[in-house]
């Protein structure tokens, strides 16, 4: 009997350390690619299950257990997401360098140089959230050589594609917001010209929108995914 005691005293004083744990909440720097995918996955499953996409956040981002997170107090879920969602609500600028695994890469340092098959798996995995890492195998590569701040990458290699789903999170996102900016700019220069060439025709960059699917349809980030989990909760 006292063993038996013992035994349920040791896992009561277990169960409350865990509950009285404190809960990491990353940065975008220490949160990978993968999380990222995985909650994208998890989300369109439980769309319609606001409290489950909750409790999944900090169980990816934050690595606690699921039975775990469920015991968190009420009022810390949710400065926990709060401050979740704020993290995802940044527009990083474009990181061009980043270390993984001892490894330098650097994005790709002439969107101009970039060949056709390049171009194809870009437009092509970039807006697929299961397959994002294959775009960024493309656009981030090993460093071969720097000299007086300039670099060159490896050659693509496709066979590395798994690679970059340990990649950071805030530099896929800063490449895609690059991308998407960069998009942005082609669409106004290609509608004036359009508009010249067509004698002035009314032609929006949002007609031409319309017609451009791939890099544009990128942008199915976390911001527009946590934009329905915001809460009014003030951080103390």
């Amino acid at each position: 009997m006292a063993a038996l005691f013992l035994c349920l005293k040791i896992t009561w004083f277990l169960r409350y350390i865990i509950m009285k744990a404190t809960v990491i909440v990353p940065n975008l720097s220490e949160i990978t690619l993968e999380q990222y995918q995985r909650f994208l996955k998890v989300q369109q499953i439980n769309k319609d299950d606001e409290y489950i996409i909750k409790l999944k956040m900090i169980e990816i981002f934050c690595n606690v257990d699921f039975k775990d997170a469920r015991n968190i107090k009420f009022t810390d879920v949710e400065r926990i997401i709060e401050k979740l969602t704020e993290a995802f609500h940044e527009k990083p600028n474009l990181i061009k360098t980043f270390k993984m695994d001892g490894v330098e890469y650097g994005f790709i340092p002439s969107m101009e140089e970039m060949t056709f098959g390049e171009y194809i798996d870009v437009d092509t995995y970039l807006p697929q959230d299961n397959e994002m890492h294959l775009a960024m195998n493309v656009l981030y590569r090993p460093i071969k050589s720097k000299k007086a701040g300039k670099y060159s990458i490896e050659d693509y290699d496709i066979n590395t594609k798994e690679r970059m789903k340990q990649m950071p999170l805030n530099v896929m996102l800063s490449a895609t917001f690059f991308l998407q900016n960069l998009g942005l700019e082609l669409l106004s220069v290609t509608s004036n010209y359009l508009q010249e060439e067509m004698g002035k025709q009314q032609l929006s960059p949002q007609d031409l929108e319309k017609n451009g699917d791939g890099i544009q349809a990128s942008m199915h980030s976390l911001k527009e995914i946590l934009k329905d989990l915001k809460v009014s909760l003030p951080l103390n």
